[in-house]
């Protein structure tokens, strides 16, 4: 039994729970014991100290019952009594499990899963779990860091997942007054960690993984979908874009729709031999679709076959320009995960073998950089980053895969049709000629 009445700790587990700074940043490894360590001071902290508010924000729902559970755990352990309220916290119509112990000198502890909405409304001490992994890590931490102004204390643990989030940013901040705990996994089986290092390494057989979830560090290609080189690998300084569409139909076109929140962006390719050559980007920001459609609708034309994103707010113009250039040259595309995963990765195909051309500009770089795969609990593939008020929600990167897709997608202005037996066929079933093989192909839009 140790000192704090739990049972005993590491020593970089009791560095932690010792470090009684008021700012705390720790990078740990994973499955070293982050969420034990953290949720033992949370435990000492709110039985200490009557009346005080602990908030836990974690990853996820199923992330913070077992950041709860541990804290549960201390609590017993230390004989201090709580009540267990489990119920829902209520945003605007969206709703967030909430589990909650209130402790019997008044205190209370937290469990939400991190969102820029459950981060504000309270005043009291934070916990942020796996930092680096939340969603919209900027805009949660500043709902959040009011949160603690009035002397409350804040504590950040994560293991690292790349550069592109306020974890690593808070992290290489030297001048922001944080206490830093640093661990790897050296470290820690040094201070006791049962684990074999060289069948750890073994089994995860990729050494920027390796890197990054063991040895922590801030391997920024380990979560991109596209590492810098191979978007540097497509770059073209001396690329010319037209000002003018062409008079006869011969790009192919790809258009990810925003209005408010994220931006429209056109990208239409003309086909060099193998090589897709970037002609025209086109960014509109925050204009009405009438204004787009002025803008959009001359480079639909030279297209012969245009990809439009039709979910949501892209349903509206996608209808309409299919219904202005024709079904065999528009083809509305609904983003779901299935349909993102069968987007991204002929992409980064054409990626990888450098049949694209591409303009040399920071924007368009950071923004097919700032894409993620993950993986959910449920084993399912995601493509995601990260929503910038300056450049969207890798809206260039979808208009992107949108435009290759267009481009491999068999469309011609030659296509011929067998007859189904019905007059008000679907078009976008139709059977077509590549105009590049000379094949026919059944080809069904998304």
């Amino acid at each position: 039994m140790s000192e704090t009445g739990a049972i005993e700790l590491y020593p970089y587990q009791k560095r932690w729970v010792t470090d009684r700074s008021r700012f705390k940043i720790g990078l740990w490894p994973r499955q070293s014991g982050k969420s034990f360590g953290t949720g033992l001071e949370v435990a000492l902290d709110a039985s200490e100290n009557a009346r005080s508010l602990w908030v836990v924000l974690s990853r996820g729902e199923r992330q913070s019952r077992e950041n709860m559970d541990k804290v549960r755990m201390h609590l017993r352990a230390m004989n201090v009594a709580a009540a267990e309220i489990e119920g829902e916290y209520v945003i605007d119509d969206r709703s967030f499990r909430q589990l909650e112990f209130r402790l019997n000198n008044g205190s209370r502890i937290v469990g939400l899963p991190a969102n820029p909405d459950t981060a504000r409304g309270f005043t009291g001490s934070v916990l942020l779990d796996e930092f680096a992994f939340h969603q919209d890590s900027r805009k949660i931490w500043t709902a959040l860091y009011p949160t603690i102004t009035r002397g409350h204390k804040i504590r950040i643990v994560s293991t690292p997942n790349g550069m592109q989030n306020k974890f690593y940013e808070l992290w290489t901040d030297q001048g922001n007054g944080f206490s830093r705990h640093k661990l790897d996994v050296y470290t820690a089986v040094a201070e006791g960690l049962e684990a074999d290092v060289d069948e750890l390494r073994r089994g995860i057989g990729d050494p920027d993984a390796w890197a990054q979830e063991y040895e922590c560090r801030f391997i920024d290609e380990a979560t991109a979908f596209l590492t810098y080189d191979m978007i540097a690998s497509c770059e073209d300084p001396d690329l010319v874009q037209w000002d003018d569409p062409p008079a006869k139909p011969s790009l192919f076109g790809g258009i990810d729709i925003g209005r408010r929140r994220d931006l429209t962006v056109g990208w239409f390719d003309e086909p060099v031999g193998d090589v897709l050559v970037t002609r025209r980007l086109i960014v509109i920001e925050k204009a009405t679709f009438a204004e787009q459609k002025r803008i959009l609708w001359p480079w639909i034309a030279g297209c012969r076959r245009c990809c439009i994103d039709a979910t949501g707010l892209g349903m509206q113009i996608a209808e309409e320009a299919q219904a202005a250039f024709g079904a065999y040259r528009v083809e509305p595309v609904t983003f779901t995960a299935k349909v993102k995963e069968e987007l991204a990765y002929p992409l980064r195909r054409k990626f990888e073998d450098r049949l694209l051309r591409n303009p040399a500009d920071r924007k368009i770089r950071d923004d097919f950089h700032s894409v993620r795969k993950t993986t959910t609990l449920a084993g399912n593939i995601r493509f995601d980053a990260e929503r910038s008020d300056k450049n969207g929600h890798a809206d260039r990167f979808w208009s992107r895969a949108l435009c290759t897709h267009a481009a491999g997608s068999g469309a011609t202005l030659t296509t011929e049709y067998r007859p189904v037996g019905r007059r008000d066929m679907d078009w976008s079933h139709a059977e077509a000629r590549d105009p590049w093989t000379g094949k026919r192909e059944r080809r069904t839009a998304f």
